[in-house]
Protein backbone atom coordinates (compact mmCIF):
# COMPACT_ATOMS: atom_id res chain seq x y z
CA UNK A 1 0.00 0.00 0.00
CA UNK A 2 2.86 2.35 0.85
CA UNK A 3 4.49 1.67 -2.52
CA UNK A 4 1.21 2.51 -4.27
CA UNK A 5 0.97 5.76 -2.31
CA UNK A 6 4.59 6.60 -3.12
CA UNK A 7 3.95 5.92 -6.79
CA UNK A 8 0.94 8.22 -6.77
CA UNK A 9 2.96 10.94 -5.04
CA UNK A 10 5.69 10.69 -7.67
CA UNK A 11 3.15 10.84 -10.50
CA UNK A 12 1.41 13.76 -8.83
CA UNK A 13 4.65 15.70 -8.48
CA UNK A 14 5.64 14.95 -12.06
CA UNK A 15 2.21 16.05 -13.29
CA UNK A 16 2.46 19.30 -11.31
CA UNK A 17 5.97 19.96 -12.63
CA UNK A 18 4.91 19.44 -16.26
CA UNK A 19 1.97 21.82 -15.75
CA UNK A 20 3.98 24.51 -13.98
CA UNK A 21 7.08 24.17 -16.16
CA UNK A 22 5.72 23.07 -19.52
CA UNK A 23 7.79 25.90 -20.94
CA UNK A 24 10.98 23.96 -20.07
CA UNK A 25 9.77 21.05 -22.23
CA UNK A 26 8.97 23.54 -25.00
CA UNK A 27 12.50 24.99 -24.76
CA UNK A 28 14.07 21.54 -25.08
CA UNK A 29 11.89 20.68 -28.09
CA UNK A 30 12.75 24.01 -29.71
CA UNK A 31 16.45 23.37 -29.22
CA UNK A 32 16.14 19.94 -30.82
CA UNK A 33 14.32 21.36 -33.86
CA UNK A 34 16.79 24.21 -34.44
CA UNK A 35 19.78 21.93 -33.83
CA UNK A 36 18.69 19.76 -36.75
CA UNK A 37 17.91 22.85 -38.84
CA UNK A 38 21.28 24.55 -38.29
CA UNK A 39 24.72 23.16 -37.42
CA UNK A 40 25.67 26.43 -35.71
CA UNK A 41 22.68 26.67 -33.36
CA UNK A 42 23.91 24.41 -30.53
CA UNK A 43 27.46 25.77 -30.45
CA UNK A 44 28.71 27.31 -27.20
CA UNK A 45 29.23 30.69 -28.86
CA UNK A 46 25.63 30.86 -30.10
CA UNK A 47 24.12 29.70 -26.80
CA UNK A 48 26.25 32.27 -24.98
CA UNK A 49 25.09 34.92 -27.43
CA UNK A 50 21.43 33.98 -26.81
CA UNK A 51 21.94 34.25 -23.06
CA UNK A 52 23.56 37.68 -23.40
CA UNK A 53 20.69 38.89 -25.59
CA UNK A 54 18.23 37.54 -23.02
CA UNK A 55 19.73 39.42 -20.07
CA UNK A 56 18.20 42.89 -20.60
CA UNK A 57 14.74 41.54 -21.45
CA UNK A 58 14.84 38.99 -18.62
CA UNK A 59 15.67 41.63 -16.01
CA UNK A 60 12.67 43.66 -17.19
CA UNK A 61 10.66 40.41 -16.97
CA UNK A 62 11.35 40.26 -13.22
CA UNK A 63 9.64 43.60 -12.67
CA UNK A 64 6.77 42.75 -15.01
CA UNK A 65 6.31 39.36 -13.33
CA UNK A 66 6.03 40.95 -9.87
CA UNK A 67 3.42 43.39 -11.16
CA UNK A 68 1.49 40.70 -13.06
CA UNK A 69 1.43 38.62 -9.86
CA UNK A 70 -0.80 41.34 -8.37
CA UNK A 71 -3.12 41.26 -11.39
CA UNK A 72 -1.76 44.39 -13.12
CA UNK A 73 0.85 45.21 -15.77
CA UNK A 74 3.21 48.02 -16.81
CA UNK A 75 3.33 49.23 -20.42
CA UNK A 76 6.07 51.79 -19.75
CA UNK A 77 8.91 49.36 -18.94
CA UNK A 78 10.46 49.28 -22.42
CA UNK A 79 10.54 53.06 -22.79
CA UNK A 80 11.79 53.35 -19.22
CA UNK A 81 14.80 51.32 -20.39
CA UNK A 82 15.16 53.72 -23.33
CA UNK A 83 14.98 56.77 -21.06
CA UNK A 84 17.45 55.46 -18.48
CA UNK A 85 19.83 54.44 -21.28
CA UNK A 86 19.71 58.00 -22.59
CA UNK A 87 20.21 59.49 -19.12
CA UNK A 88 23.24 57.29 -18.43
CA UNK A 89 24.89 57.96 -21.80
CA UNK A 90 24.21 61.71 -21.70
CA UNK A 91 25.63 62.15 -18.20
CA UNK A 92 28.79 60.28 -19.17
CA UNK A 93 29.40 61.81 -22.62
CA UNK A 94 28.15 65.39 -22.26
CA UNK A 95 27.80 66.20 -18.55
CA UNK A 96 31.19 64.82 -17.50
CA UNK A 97 29.80 62.57 -14.76
CA UNK A 98 31.80 59.73 -13.31
CA UNK A 99 30.46 56.57 -15.07
CA UNK A 100 29.46 54.94 -11.78
CA UNK A 101 27.56 58.04 -10.66
CA UNK A 102 25.83 58.12 -14.06
CA UNK A 103 24.85 54.46 -13.64
CA UNK A 104 23.39 55.20 -10.20
CA UNK A 105 21.49 58.21 -11.60
CA UNK A 106 20.04 56.06 -14.41
CA UNK A 107 18.77 53.47 -11.91
CA UNK A 108 17.29 56.23 -9.73
CA UNK A 109 15.52 57.79 -12.73
CA UNK A 110 14.06 54.38 -13.59
CA UNK A 111 12.88 53.95 -10.00
CA UNK A 112 11.32 57.45 -10.03
CA UNK A 113 9.37 56.68 -13.21
CA UNK A 114 8.18 53.43 -11.64
CA UNK A 115 7.29 55.17 -8.37
CA UNK A 116 5.27 57.80 -10.27
CA UNK A 117 3.36 54.99 -11.97
CA UNK A 118 2.75 53.24 -8.66
CA UNK A 119 1.57 56.32 -6.76
CA UNK A 120 -0.90 57.33 -9.47
CA UNK A 121 -2.25 53.79 -9.78
CA UNK A 122 -2.39 52.93 -6.09
CA UNK A 123 -3.33 56.24 -4.47
CA UNK A 124 -5.05 58.20 -7.26
CA UNK A 125 -6.97 55.14 -8.46
CA UNK A 126 -6.13 55.64 -12.15
CA UNK A 127 -6.14 52.33 -14.11
CA UNK A 128 -2.68 50.86 -14.74
CA UNK A 129 -3.32 50.76 -18.49
CA UNK A 130 -3.83 54.54 -18.68
CA UNK A 131 -1.00 55.54 -16.33
CA UNK A 132 1.68 53.25 -17.76
CA UNK A 133 0.68 54.04 -21.36
CA UNK A 134 1.02 57.73 -20.52
CA UNK A 135 4.45 57.24 -18.98
CA UNK A 136 5.44 55.17 -21.99
CA UNK A 137 4.92 58.29 -24.11
CA UNK A 138 6.53 60.58 -21.53
CA UNK A 139 9.64 58.40 -21.27
CA UNK A 140 10.03 58.11 -25.03
CA UNK A 141 9.60 61.85 -25.50
CA UNK A 142 12.13 62.59 -22.75
CA UNK A 143 14.61 60.16 -24.34
CA UNK A 144 14.22 61.99 -27.68
CA UNK A 145 14.90 65.33 -26.00
CA UNK A 146 17.99 64.02 -24.17
CA UNK A 147 19.52 62.29 -27.20
CA UNK A 148 18.18 64.70 -29.82
CA UNK A 149 16.93 61.52 -31.52
CA UNK A 150 20.54 60.49 -32.27
CA UNK A 151 22.55 57.60 -30.81
CA UNK A 152 25.08 58.40 -28.08
CA UNK A 153 28.00 56.03 -28.57
CA UNK A 154 31.40 55.34 -27.04
CA UNK A 155 31.10 54.33 -23.39
CA UNK A 156 34.20 54.36 -21.12
CA UNK A 157 36.30 51.20 -21.04
CA UNK A 158 36.00 50.96 -17.26
CA UNK A 159 32.32 50.00 -17.41
CA UNK A 160 32.15 47.95 -20.60
CA UNK A 161 32.84 44.75 -18.64
CA UNK A 162 29.30 44.94 -17.25
CA UNK A 163 27.73 44.08 -20.60
CA UNK A 164 30.71 42.61 -22.48
CA UNK A 165 32.92 41.01 -19.84
CA UNK A 166 33.54 37.28 -19.42
CA UNK A 167 34.81 35.17 -16.56
CA UNK A 168 37.44 32.81 -17.96
CA UNK A 169 38.40 34.63 -21.14
CA UNK A 170 36.56 35.88 -24.23
CA UNK A 171 36.68 32.61 -26.15
CA UNK A 172 35.00 30.21 -23.73
CA UNK A 173 34.30 32.42 -20.73
CA UNK A 174 30.96 32.91 -19.02
CA UNK A 175 29.28 36.34 -19.45
CA UNK A 176 29.28 38.58 -16.37
CA UNK A 177 25.94 40.07 -17.45
CA UNK A 178 24.33 36.60 -17.29
CA UNK A 179 25.65 36.17 -13.73
CA UNK A 180 24.06 39.51 -12.80
CA UNK A 181 20.76 38.37 -14.32
CA UNK A 182 20.84 35.02 -12.49
CA UNK A 183 21.69 36.78 -9.23
CA UNK A 184 18.68 39.09 -9.60
CA UNK A 185 16.38 36.16 -10.36
CA UNK A 186 17.59 34.28 -7.28
CA UNK A 187 17.12 37.38 -5.14
CA UNK A 188 13.56 38.02 -6.29
CA UNK A 189 12.65 34.34 -6.15
CA UNK A 190 13.63 34.43 -2.49
CA UNK A 191 11.71 37.67 -1.89
CA UNK A 192 8.51 36.48 -3.56
CA UNK A 193 8.50 32.94 -2.13
CA UNK A 194 10.14 33.28 1.29
CA UNK A 195 9.23 36.71 2.66
CA UNK A 196 6.08 38.31 4.04
CA UNK A 197 6.25 40.97 1.32
CA UNK A 198 6.24 38.30 -1.40
CA UNK A 199 3.35 36.39 0.12
CA UNK A 200 1.43 39.65 0.36
CA UNK A 201 1.82 40.17 -3.40
CA UNK A 202 0.18 36.80 -4.11
CA UNK A 203 -2.60 37.66 -1.67
CA UNK A 204 -3.20 40.98 -3.44
CA UNK A 205 -3.26 39.23 -6.81
CA UNK A 206 -5.73 36.66 -5.52
CA UNK A 207 -8.15 39.18 -4.02
CA UNK A 208 -7.25 42.81 -3.25
CA UNK A 209 -10.22 43.34 -0.94
CA UNK A 210 -9.53 40.19 1.06
CA UNK A 211 -5.86 41.16 1.30
CA UNK A 212 -6.85 44.58 2.67
CA UNK A 213 -9.08 43.05 5.34
CA UNK A 214 -6.26 40.66 6.22
CA UNK A 215 -4.18 43.68 7.27
CA UNK A 216 -2.04 44.11 4.13
CA UNK A 217 -1.32 47.68 3.07
CA UNK A 218 -2.40 47.09 -0.53
CA UNK A 219 -1.72 50.62 -1.78
CA UNK A 220 1.82 50.73 -0.40
CA UNK A 221 2.65 47.30 -1.83
CA UNK A 222 1.36 48.30 -5.26
CA UNK A 223 3.42 51.50 -5.23
CA UNK A 224 6.55 49.62 -4.15
CA UNK A 225 6.37 46.97 -6.89
CA UNK A 226 6.15 49.59 -9.64
CA UNK A 227 9.16 51.34 -8.10
CA UNK A 228 11.11 48.07 -8.05
CA UNK A 229 10.17 47.39 -11.68
CA UNK A 230 11.41 50.87 -12.63
CA UNK A 231 14.74 50.34 -10.86
CA UNK A 232 15.14 47.02 -12.69
CA UNK A 233 14.62 48.90 -15.96
CA UNK A 234 17.57 51.07 -14.99
CA UNK A 235 19.74 48.00 -14.34
CA UNK A 236 18.62 46.52 -17.65
CA UNK A 237 19.56 49.77 -19.40
CA UNK A 238 23.04 49.77 -17.85
CA UNK A 239 23.74 46.27 -19.15
CA UNK A 240 22.25 47.06 -22.55
CA UNK A 241 24.25 50.28 -23.04
CA UNK A 242 27.52 48.66 -21.99
CA UNK A 243 26.88 45.69 -24.27
CA UNK A 244 25.90 47.74 -27.33
CA UNK A 245 28.31 50.58 -26.46
CA UNK A 246 25.58 53.11 -27.23
CA UNK A 247 22.24 54.52 -26.18
CA UNK A 248 19.61 54.91 -28.89
CA UNK A 249 15.85 55.24 -29.19
CA UNK A 250 15.69 51.56 -30.12
CA UNK A 251 17.00 50.56 -26.68
CA UNK A 252 14.28 48.71 -24.82
CA UNK A 253 11.93 48.77 -27.81
CA UNK A 254 8.86 46.59 -27.05
CA UNK A 255 10.49 45.10 -23.95
CA UNK A 256 7.24 45.56 -22.04
CA UNK A 257 5.41 43.27 -24.47
CA UNK A 258 8.26 40.76 -24.57
CA UNK A 259 8.10 40.68 -20.77
CA UNK A 260 4.34 40.10 -20.75
CA UNK A 261 4.67 37.31 -23.34
CA UNK A 262 7.49 35.71 -21.35
CA UNK A 263 5.46 35.83 -18.13
CA UNK A 264 2.38 34.23 -19.70
CA UNK A 265 4.35 31.62 -21.63
CA UNK A 266 6.17 30.73 -18.42
CA UNK A 267 2.89 30.16 -16.60
CA UNK A 268 2.29 33.40 -14.67
CA UNK A 269 -1.40 34.24 -14.84
CA UNK A 270 -2.55 37.68 -15.99
CA UNK A 271 -5.41 37.33 -13.52
CA UNK A 272 -2.86 37.55 -10.69
CA UNK A 273 -2.09 35.44 -7.64
CA UNK A 274 -0.41 32.56 -9.52
CA UNK A 275 3.04 31.91 -10.96
CA UNK A 276 6.71 32.13 -9.99
CA UNK A 277 9.47 34.52 -11.01
CA UNK A 278 11.58 31.70 -12.45
CA UNK A 279 8.80 30.93 -14.94
CA UNK A 280 9.28 34.39 -16.46
CA UNK A 281 12.96 33.56 -16.93
CA UNK A 282 12.14 30.39 -18.86
CA UNK A 283 9.59 32.34 -20.91
CA UNK A 284 12.27 34.89 -21.85
CA UNK A 285 14.69 32.10 -22.79
CA UNK A 286 12.02 30.53 -25.01
CA UNK A 287 11.40 33.82 -26.82
CA UNK A 288 15.09 34.47 -27.47
CA UNK A 289 15.70 30.89 -28.62
CA UNK A 290 12.73 31.08 -30.97
CA UNK A 291 13.75 34.34 -32.65
CA UNK A 292 17.43 33.45 -32.71
CA UNK A 293 16.51 30.27 -34.57
CA UNK A 294 14.27 32.22 -36.94
CA UNK A 295 17.16 34.59 -37.71
CA UNK A 296 19.55 31.69 -38.36
CA UNK A 297 17.01 30.21 -40.77
CA UNK A 298 16.91 33.58 -42.59
CA UNK A 299 13.27 34.25 -41.79
CA UNK A 300 12.29 37.79 -42.82
CA UNK A 301 12.44 40.16 -39.78
CA UNK A 302 9.00 41.53 -40.68
CA UNK A 303 7.63 37.98 -40.59
CA UNK A 304 9.24 37.61 -37.16
CA UNK A 305 7.29 40.66 -35.95
CA UNK A 306 4.09 38.99 -37.16
CA UNK A 307 5.07 35.79 -35.37
CA UNK A 308 5.71 37.73 -32.15
CA UNK A 309 2.16 39.10 -32.32
CA UNK A 310 0.80 35.62 -32.94
CA UNK A 311 2.78 34.26 -30.00
CA UNK A 312 1.43 37.02 -27.73
CA UNK A 313 -2.21 36.38 -28.71
CA UNK A 314 -1.66 32.65 -28.33
CA UNK A 315 -0.07 33.13 -24.89
CA UNK A 316 -2.99 35.25 -23.66
CA UNK A 317 -5.50 32.73 -25.05
CA UNK A 318 -3.62 29.95 -23.25
CA UNK A 319 -3.79 31.93 -19.99
CA UNK A 320 -7.54 32.43 -20.42
CA UNK A 321 -8.05 28.68 -20.99
CA UNK A 322 -5.95 27.84 -17.93
CA UNK A 323 -7.97 30.24 -15.75
CA UNK A 324 -11.28 28.80 -16.98
CA UNK A 325 -10.17 25.27 -16.15
CA UNK A 326 -9.15 26.35 -12.67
Amino acid sequence: MSQLTAGRNVRGRFSKFTKDYAIVVAILLLMVVFTFASDYFLTYRNIRNILMQTVSVAIVCIGQAIIVTTGEFDLSLGQNVCLTSAVMAYLIKFAGFNPWIAILCAILVGAMVGMSNGLLIAYAGIPCFIVTLGFQMIARGAAKIITNASPIAGMPEQIKWIGRGFIGGNEYGFPISVLIMLGLFLLFMFITLRTKFGRSLYAIGGNKEAAYFAGINVKAHRAVIYTIAGALCGISAVILVTRLDSAALTNGNLYEFDAIIACILGGISLAGGRGKIIQAFFGAIFLMLFFNGMTMLNVNPFVQDVLKGVVMIGAVALDVVRNRRR
